[in-house]
């Protein structure tokens, strides 16, 4: 009975084009195992339980794996935007900053206002340290 070979295949098909579109390499630990599944299929149409049994087998073997994989060749890359990608760069500063009256910096060609926990005359090179609303704190650069 070819019938159960080629529904295993077809329901590994069908998990692959799933992971295609969900690149988690979840779903393609299910189609290794309907693969694998549909092969003893061929060779036992009659033993359903079996071939259930070795779906089960097969993917509680390969997540793991699979997930251990997917954490090694993928890497996260931090999503920066706005002002958040600020942080770290280096300005200048334009107009004095003292440590309770703001100043100016410029940073890639906009001036921004900016305040500092020590005094810094222009043009000292300052890093930016964070952002706060529509300043940002600086330090100098060492």
């Amino acid at each position: 009975m070819e019938t159960m070979f080629w529904i295993w295949m077809a329901a590994a098909v069908v998990f692959v084009i799933i992971e295609q579109f969900t690149p988690t390499l979840v779903f393609l630990s299910f189609a290794v195992a309907a693969a694998i599944s549909g092969i003893y299929a061929q060779f036992k149409p009659q033993e359903y339980y079996w071939q259930i049994g070795i779906f089960i087998i097969i993917v509680v073997i390969v997540l793991p794996l699979s997930r251990k994989f997917a954490k090694r060749i993928t890497k996260p890359q931090p999503r920066e935007s706005n002002v958040d990608a600020m942080i770290g760069k280096s300005a200048i500063v334009t107009q004095a900053i003292e440590p309770h009256h703001p100043g100016k910096v410029k940073f890639e060609g906009e001036i921004w206002q900016a305040t500092a926990d020590e005094r810094l005359e222009p043009p000292t090179k300052v890093i930016i340290a964070k952002v706060e609303g529509t300043r940002v704190h600086v330090d100098k650069m060492s």
